[in-house]
């Protein structure tokens, strides 16, 4: 079965790679991507039958790419960090998908289901999830030390992480840190107009006022957020297309 990985984190593409070779011989790796762009020249190029999909890349998320393939007869395991909303859509859609890190049990299950699915049931289970991806979700609660707090993602500023901890700055002057990293958080706030210029922030784009060119992000409250070099091309085609509605 011709294979292709579409994962950001080369380590993670390279355990998944030693797991097969371990577990499945018929398994043919193909090719290995870490953006939706490199992904769909790949595929369209060398029609893969399965592709282990990461939800999350470096130019946007799996739906992209299989909006742009939707043409192609493949089969789909998804790549998932622990996250709450990945695995709520992954769920309801009821498709099989894979928990980083990778283990070789449930490789072995999802192989299994994934060889005697057909296509086109796998297609709309697909479509379920994509539905529960894009659905309004846009209140988050945030698990603190002595309570839980719901925030409106139309009213947070920016979250900025550091050693373990996550801090959220909210358009009424309020902030909340809990003891989670930014990476929990990443996939909800992604379909709630949020953006990623740095590893260590995510930005609405709602209230970004202004961008400087040598790299710097302005907020209507005058906070300035950095945009690294290797996210600055990301982050202007996220800034330039954003829904401000």
């Amino acid at each position: 079965m011709k294979s292709l990985i579409v994962e950001d984190k080369a380590y993670i593409r390279k355990g998944l790679i030693n797991l097969l070779e371990l577990i499945e011989k018929d398994i043919q790796i193909i090719g290995e991507c870490e953006s939706v762009k490199e992904a769909v020249i790949v595929a369209n190029a060398c029609k893969p039958e399965l592709i282990f999909l990461d939800i999350n890349l470096t130019d946007g998320n799996a739906f992209d790419f299989l909006e742009q393939t939707k043409d192609l007869n493949f089969r789909v395991i998804f790549i998932t960090a622990y996250e709450e909303y990945a695995l709520k859509a992954l769920k309801m859609g009821a498709v099989d998908y894979l928990l980083k890190p990778v283990d070789v049990e449930e490789l072995k299950t999802a192989l299994l289901k994934v060889k005697t699915l057909p296509i086109s049931i796998q297609k709309e289970q697909i479509k379920t999830v994509k539905q529960v991806w894009n659905a309004d979700d846009s209140k988050l609660i945030l698990s603190l030390h002595d309570s839980f707090q719901v925030i409106d993602l139309n009213e947070l500023l920016f979250c900025e992480t550091d050693k373990g901890y996550t801090t959220f700055y909210c358009n009424d002057g309020k902030k909340y840190v809990v003891s989670k990293t930014l990476k929990t958080f990443v996939e909800q706030l992604s379909v709630n107009n949020f953006t990623r210029p740095h590893q260590s922030f995510m930005v609405n784009l709602r209230f970004i006022d202004k961008y400087d060119k040598s790299g710097v992000i302005h907020l209507k409250n005058g906070k300035k957020i950095p945009v690294s070099t290797r996210k600055k091309e990301q982050f202007v085609t996220s800034f330039l297309n954003r829904n401000i509605d």
